[in-house]
């Protein structure tokens, strides 16, 4: 997994959290049903499929 400042982190894990709030397909196995908390493990284990470009 990248290093991603804090900044980054946050985007990433909060639009991914929107998304699976919308009815996105959970991309894990899990017994949490907080969106926040889901994405939060999500972005854990690596398998977000959300990149960040860098000028």
């Amino acid at each position: 997994m990248k290093s991603y400042t804090r900044y980054e982190r946050a985007r990433i894990v909060g639009a991914r959290s929107l998304q699976i709030s919308m009815g996105a397909p959970i991309l894990i196995k899990t017994d949490k049903i907080d969106p926040l908390e889901i994405a939060l493990e999500e972005y854990q284990k690596g398998v977000i499929p959300i990149t960040i470009k860098r000028s």
